[in-house]
């Protein structure tokens, strides 16, 4: 069984970061934006009420399923996408394994 999973941070100009994220330790992906010091302010701490973690999806395997509150936050934002998610709702798991994302704006 593997300790850690592969998450990537793709760039304005294509380059993907890659960083390795600890599966025992149940952080979110904006934790490990956070540790890896991306400009992710995450003013809310996780708990989806400011989307200040907004991430684009751009390559994953099944996510989790967006709640209520995150699929409420998404909505006011104005760069949202169809795979937009709030990077703090992610939990780091075997399934995230190969993640890419793109941090956006409102990040």
């Amino acid at each position: 069984m593997k300790d850690a999973i592969n998450i990537y941070v793709e760039q304005d100009g294509g380059e993907r970061i890659e960083l390795e994220a600890p599966l025992d330790m149940n952080l979110s992906v904006m934790e490990v934006l956070k540790a890896n010091e991306f400009p992710v302010q995450a003013v809310c701490g996780g708990m989806a009420i400011c989307a200040t973690c907004h991430v684009e999806v751009l390559q994953s395997g099944e996510l989790p399923d967006m709640s209520d509150d995150e699929a409420y936050m998404l909505e006011t934002l104005p760069h949202a996408t169809d795979t937009s998610r709030l990077s703090c709702q992610l939990r780091v798991t075997p399934e995230l394994d190969g993640l890419v994302v793109r941090i956006m704006p409102e990040a």
